[in-house]
């Protein structure tokens, strides 16, 4: 579980569920939708990414790589999108978004661990290549206040190139092969069942939605090839959990 101990000991002294998450971050879409599920009061702590208003020493003091989302229960700092929802489906069972069977619940958990893999290398240099480089790119200043905070060598490198507008044809037609590889092998799953694990909405379906969404609205991926993906979308996003914890926080113009 991605339980850190924060130097902003301001936390600390938190009651209940105070969610710090941005309307535009998939990570976040994912533990917002997983709150509405559970119907659990939380907090909200948003803060708008793209003006860069998690790029300070005191979020940086709640989470060490500065990213959303960030969940802290009765004073427990976590970090990590997969790791919140599933401590948030353990800690609060009711309707439980997780397999019973032992080999199925293997296979949600890779799902899990997948979606969280491929975030910087494939899903957000798409997302960022295609839409968000100008938006986010840093200024000196901010690259240097960013590099005075930031430890995470992943995040400081793949910042730089953003920024710098560096990423290498390599690295964009990885990320490209990386998601078609990965929706072809969910669209594959989605032929013969309704949800992505088992025959039950879970934390695999929470995992991956919000990737399909924002490289949708955000970057236009060609998700036209996986039918099965879309119909699944589709479903979805009927939910109340889907329209309560992504589109209304969707920012307008986004």
């Amino acid at each position: 579980m991605g339980v850190v101990i924060p130097t902003n000991k301001e936390v600390l002294t938190f009651k209940g569920l105070h969610l710090y998450h941005s309307g535009i971050s998939n990570c976040a879409m994912r533990v917002r939708i997983t709150l509405e599920e559970k119907g659990l009061e939380w907090s909200s702590h948003h803060l708008d990414i793209v003006k860069k208003e998690h790029i300070t020493p005191e979020y940086f003091g709640i989470n060490p790589n500065g990213v959303v989302p960030t969940l802290v229960h009765d004073g427990v700092v976590m970090i990590e999108s997969d790791d919140i929802i599933d401590y948030l489906d353990k800690t609060f069972p009711d309707r439980p978004l997780r397999p019973s069977d032992p080999d199925q619940l293997k296979l949600l958990y890779h799902w899990l661990k997948l979606a969280t893999s491929i975030h910087v290398k494939a899903v957000k240099t798409f997302i960022y290549d295609k839409r968000m480089r100008g938006k986010m790119a840093q200024s000196q200043d901010e690259q240097e206040a960013y590099a005075r905070l930031q430890t995470n060598p992943e995040l400081l490198e793949f910042h730089r190139k953003s920024t710098e507008g560096a990423f290498a044809q390599e690295d964009l037609d990885e990320a490209e092969q990386i998601l078609r590889t990965c929706f072809a092998e969910a669209d594959a799953l989605l032929a013969d069942s309704k949800w992505m694990v088992g025959d039950q909405f879970s934390l695999a379906d929470i995992a991956w939605v919000p990737l399909h969404f924002t490289l949708k609205e955000l970057a236009q991926f060609p998700f036209e090839r996986f039918a099965n993906i879309q119909a699944w979308a589709d479903r979805i996003a009927e939910r109340d959990s889907f329209k309560k914890g992504v589109l209304d926080w969707w920012p307008s113009g986004a």
